[in-house]
């Protein structure tokens, strides 16, 4: 093979930020011999998994010292079928403009929406029907001839 003129090593710059290095680095490299080894291609590897391992940990400790403080975060209730049924329907009530919305406090008719929640609630009577108690099954029917019966309402 004929030999060009010599070969200039290249610049690589990592343009990542994170937390610890700093705003990136940049490397100067030369290659006349061509690709690394692939020992030494492994030990760069290894040494790049450390690191991510490293930052995975730090993060997995940060979510442990969140966890322990649970007075700072709102308590909330548990999630039953009866809850979420309810919570469907207050947004259904949302939407056809029966309730203030909680951030703006304004009253906001929004009828697709209302539709599209009270057809939910139908689909979820339909698709659960003989796994419900009692109880469940006389809320979501009663909840959705009420919201039904707004609906027309609101439409008519």
């Amino acid at each position: 093979m004929s030999e060009g003129p010599e070969e200039k090593g290249f610049t690589v710059t990592d343009k990542r930020i994170t937390a610890r290095e700093g705003e990136g680095e940049t490397r100067t490299e030369s290659s006349p011999e061509g690709p690394a080894e692939p020992e030494e291609r492994k030990a760069r590897g290894e040494g790049l998994k450390e690191r991510i391992f490293r930052r995975i940990r730090g993060e997995e400790k940060e979510k442990g010292r969140r966890q322990e403080r649970p007075e700072e975060e709102e308590s909330l209730p548990e999630i039953d079928f009866s809850s979420f049924i309810f919570s469907l329907s207050s947004s259904a009530l949302l939407h056809l403009g029966e309730i203030p919305d909680p951030i703006s406090h304004k009253r906001e008719k929004s009828l697709p929406f209302a539709k599209q929640t009270i057809d939910i609630l139908a689909m979820l009577r339909e698709k659960t029907q003989g796994n419900l108690t009692t109880e469940e099954e006389r809320l979501l029917d009663n909840i959705l001839y009420d919201l039904r019966m707004r609906y027309i309402r609101a439409v008519g």
